[in-house]
C-alpha cells in the first residue's frame, strides 16, 4: 500500500504530535490519497470528491482507534470502495453499456491463442503518450466495478492478494480470478487499439 501507507503514516505522526488541531491536520493529510483512489475507481471528479468527503467524515469519528497504519489503510480502502460502488455519475470514458462477465474472458482472435501474452506496450510508453493513457483509462473503466476495483487495488495501489481480499471481502481465489480476467481484458483492448494504429501506419 505504498501510496496510501505513506499518507497514513504521516497522519498518524501528526496525531501523535498532539495539539488542538492535530485531528483536522491528520485528516487533511489523507485527503489527496483518498481522492486519487476515488478518481481511479469512479472516473468522475464529483464522485471522487463525494467518496473522499464521506470517507473522511466517517474517519473523523474513529481515527484515534486504529492500532497501526495497515489497519487504517485497509479501513480507508474499504470505505472508499463502498462509496465508489454506490457512485452514479459516468466518466467520459465509461462505456455506454456495462460489459457482461463473458466479455472479460480472453479474446482468442487477438494475439496468440495460447497462454496470455505480456502487455503489448511497456508502462513507460503508456505514461509518455496521452492517447495511450486515455485508451488504458477507457479499458479500465469498461470493466464492471468489482473487477475494476481488484485491478486497481492490486496493480495500481500495489496491495498484495491477501490485502485485496480483505478490502473487497472476498476470497483470495476470487481475487486471483477477477484479476486475471481484468488483466486479460485490458491487455486485449490495448492490443486491438495498437494493432489498428499499426495497420493505419502501414
Amino acid at each position: 500500500m505504498t501510496r496510501m501507507n505513506a499518507q497514513v503514516e504521516q497522519a498518524l505522526e501528526i496525531l501523535k504530535s498532539g495539539g488542538p488541531e492535530s485531528m483536522d491536520r491528520a485528516i487533511e493529510s489523507l485527503q489527496g490519497a483518498v481522492y486519487a483512489f476515488g478518481m481511479k475507481v469512479c472516473g468522475h471528479p464529483e464522485d471522487a470528491e463525494d467518496t473522499a468527503q464521506e470517507t473522511l467524515v466517517r474517519l473523523a469519528r474513529s481515527l484515534r482507534d486504529f492500532p497501526d497504519a495497515r489497519a487504517l489503510a485497509v479501513w480507508l480502502y474499504k470505505v472508499a470502495k463502498t462509496q465508489c460502488l454506490m457512485s452514479r455519475r459516468k466518466s467520459k470514458f465509461a462505456p455506454a453499456q456495462m460489459l457482461s462477465l463473458d466479455a472479460l474472458m480472453p479474446d482468442h482472435q487477438v494475439g496468440s491463442p495460447a497462454a496470455p501474452k505480456s502487455w503489448a506496450i511497456t508502462p513507460e510508453e503508456v505514461v509518455l503518450h496521452r492517447e495511450s493513457r486515455e485508451r488504458l483509462e477507457r479499458a479500465v473503466l469498461a470493466l464492471p466495478k468489482p473487477y475494476r476495483l481488484v485491478l486497481i487495488l492490486r496493480d495500481m495501489e500495489q496491495l498484495d492478494t491477501r490485502e485485496v481480499a480483505e478490502v473487497m471481502e472476498i476470497s483470495e481465489d476470487t481475487v486471483k480470478m477477477r484479476l486475471h480476467r481484468a488483466r486479460v481484458f485490458v491487455r486485449n483492448e490495448l492490443e486491438k487499439y495498437f494493432s489498428k494504429k499499426e495497420r493505419a501506419r502501414s
